[in-house]
């Protein structure tokens, strides 16, 4: 039987860990049989509070050296990470264990250097971090999760469900899955990946008054076409200082700057209203949808459409309609 230990470790988030117990924990026989042997290892093996809950633990950090799967979930202080468990992790993994991380646990598994020279996501707003912390990680912060093979990565939170389903893929085919994602009233895969939650950059620069005023000026002529010139003469700043300034507020150029604020526009067009691909892309300044469609899906990971789809607000009477 395949044995799953997920490392447990003080105030971790409790949806992150609660997902690889629905997933692998409880005996699913009329799906596959056997399932998944599972277990919890803390250190010590005790009760221990997970975001104000209680969690037993009836194993170590010492058992995950015989499982197949080492699952390392959200952890409190990802740069804090127990030199204990990163000894397990690193024993498990030369023992051929399958280890993986949910959210930041990717901390811990860079840490212990599982990560080195490997593709790697977390969430979208830890990959900065981790990215600082560890450059021998080739952080990937637009996607889902991860496959490396022996070791997989997740972004957060609700990501997790969509790697321990690629487990279960993975150990057992999709039919199996997909009949799982249902009994958890999930998508068995989602399209895109999360670049479509990562927030763009705001538009003002506050520190920098003077820039500040240009990008609301910007903001209020997205509609319009502009070029570097443009923005240059607005500023009354030549376009190699525009272009200083504005790596060091934003840490981009100004016209992908001014392509980020374009398609927040958008986002905030196919969220509120019913008008067409093609009037988005004129009001967000993209001129057409074809231009709209190749520079949303750079951003974003999915088509405008797809995006209207996911994120779109519906009215309470349309809601309970459908």
């Amino acid at each position: 039987m395949h044995r799953v230990a997920v490392a447990v470790t003080t105030g971790a988030p409790i949806f992150e860990l609660a997902v690889p117990c629905e997933v692998f924990a409880i005996p699913r026989p009329d799906l596959a049989d056997p399932w998944y042997e599972f277990q919890l290892c803390a250190e010590p093996a005790e009760t221990i509070v997970a975001a104000g809950f209680q969690v037993r633990a009836d194993h170590t950090w010492a058992d995950l050296a015989t499982a197949d799967t080492v699952i390392v979930p959200a952890c409190a202080l990802p740069e804090t990470v127990p030199s204990a468990l990163i000894d397990a992790l690193r024993r498990a993994h030369s023992d051929g264990a399958r280890i993986v991380s949910l959210c930041s646990g990717a901390f811990i598994l860079a840490a212990a250097g599982l990560l080195d020279g490997r593709r790697a996501t977390t969430h979208w707003m830890h990959a900065p971090d981790l990215a600082r912390l560890y450059p021998q990680v080739r952080v990937d912060a637009s996607v889902l999760y991860v496959d490396e093979g022996d070791v997989l990565t997740s972004a957060g939170t609700a990501a997790g469900i969509d790697l321990c389903l690629e487990l279960v893929r993975r150990d057992h085919g999709s039919a199996v899955a997909n009949a799982l994602a249902r009994r958890l009233v999930v998508p068995p895969h989602r399209d895109g990946g999360q670049a479509q939650y990562v927030e763009l950059p705001a538009a003002a620069a506050r520190e920098d008054n003077q820039l500040a005023r240009l990008t609301e000026w910007t903001v209020e002529r997205l509609d319009q076409p502009l070029t570097l010139d443009d923005l240059a003469t607005a500023s009354h700043l030549s376009t190699r200082t525009l272009a200083r300034r504005f790596d060091s507020a934003f840490g981009m150029s100004p016209l992908r700057w001014l392509i980020a604020q374009r398609v927040r526009r958008a986002q905030e067009l196919l969220e509120s209203g019913d008008e067409t691909v093609d009037r988005v892309a004129e009001r967000a300044g993209f001129g057409t949808a074809a231009n709209l469609r190749k520079h949303f899906a750079r951003a974003c990971g999915v088509s405008p459409s797809a995006y209207r789809r996911t994120f779109r607000a519906q009215p309470p009477a349309q809601r309970s309609a459908s």
